[in-house]
């Protein structure tokens, strides 16, 4: 099987090669602009593989992707490239009209006029898998229930209304066009190769320098955190067994408040790391309380009992052992 990655430079993309070339047959081609958050160096373990194959290419570029479409003639698509950081978002929200909404047009289409030209078991075979977030369903009450598949849709940020937008655009292209879609949400992921701007590696290395740890107001927001390799192998069993048109949210049920994940980094840096920066007793003396972000969300949390059910993925990489290996990651390549 081909495989067409977009994003596949980015931390959950790129982790997605690796498995797939890692531990199937299947050959990927991995599109992507190369953005600020694009880093190749993630992909150098199968850069070299005759299975894999890179092009830099804007998805908002149609001839660019009509090319590589025709050039390479995938058997599916998995869409993950996006712009994805919330603060970002509130502070210059186009990019993210471009390339989470505009750009998903523009892949479905190029994707919808390929397909339309495939004949017999090709087509039928045909998937165009939209990875996307648990944001889009907002805010959570403390006590509520996670959300589910069928669960309302309530973006809050500019980030969470453009993936919304462009979950609303893969379902119409099925129901209008016949496109065959798979979709998923997943919880907050972490591990190796995130891009430092992320709460995780960004406490890990402010840490190490012994520069302030920012937590929003008073950091009882809470996420589900999902280690990224538990993430990627629900991605490949959605794609091959999940159910056309159907939806599949990906969550560990690691429920964390953002001081609880802050505060067990600082844990795991004192055994790891005990001699700290000049003038530092503590690694938790660093964090710091700041403005919390506009419209931020109090919780998020995802029932995956029907990707576990149907599907039969379930997470192994508990949050202390993911987080462990994250941390060990990161002091694996940092400079002297």
């Amino acid at each position: 099987m081909k495989v067409l990655v977009t994003g596949g430079a980015g931390f959950i993309g790129s982790a997605l090669i690796r498995y797939i070339i890692g531990n199937t047959n299947d050959s990927v081609v991995n599109i992507d602009k190369l953005t600020y958050a694009g880093d190749l160096s993630s992909l150098t373990s199968v850069e070299s593989n005759s299975r894999y194959a890179f092009e830099q290419v804007d998805i908002c570029d149609r001839n660019a992707l009509e090319r590589v479409f025709q050039q390479y003639l995938p058997d599916v698509v998995m869409h993950l490239a996006a712009e994805s950081h919330v603060d970002r978002s509130i502070g210059g929200p186009a990019a993210f009209v471009e390339t989470n909404i505009v750009g998903t047009f523009t892949l479905l289409e190029v994707a919808r006029g390929y397909w339309s030209g495939l004949v017999d078991g090709a087509k039928s075979a045909f998937r165009f898998h939209h990875i996307s977030t648990d944001e889009v369903f907002g805010d959570l009450d403390a006590e509520g229930d996670p959300s589910t598949e069928r669960s309302p849709y309530l973006p809050s940020s500019p980030y969470s209304a453009s993936k919304a937008s462009s979950d609303h655009l893969v379902r119409a292209w099925h129901r209008t066009y016949g496109l065959p879609v798979v979709l998923s949400n997943c919880s907050n992921n972490y591990g190796p190769y995130q891009h430092p701007e992320k709460l995780i590696p960004l406490m890990i290395n402010n840490a190490l320098e012994g520069e302030v740890l920012p937590v929003y107001g008073n950091g009882l927001q809470i996420r589900d955190w999902l280690f990224v390799d538990d993430h990627v192998k629900a991605l490949y069993a959605i794609l091959t067994k999940g159910l056309v048109g159907e939806t599949y949210n990906v969550g560990a049920s690691n429920e964390k408040s953002n001081i609880e994940v802050v505060t067990e980094i600082c844990d795991v840096l004192e055994v790891l790391v005990p001699d700290k920066p000049k003038g530092i007793e503590k690694y938790q003396d660093l964090i710091t309380h700041v403005t919390d972000r506009p419209g931020h969300d109090k919780r998020y949390a995802i029932d995956a009992s029907k990707l576990s059910l149907e599907l039969g993925w379930k997470p192994t990489v508990s949050f202390s052992d993911g987080l462990y290996k994250t941390v060990a990651y990161y002091l694996s390549t940092r400079r002297p």
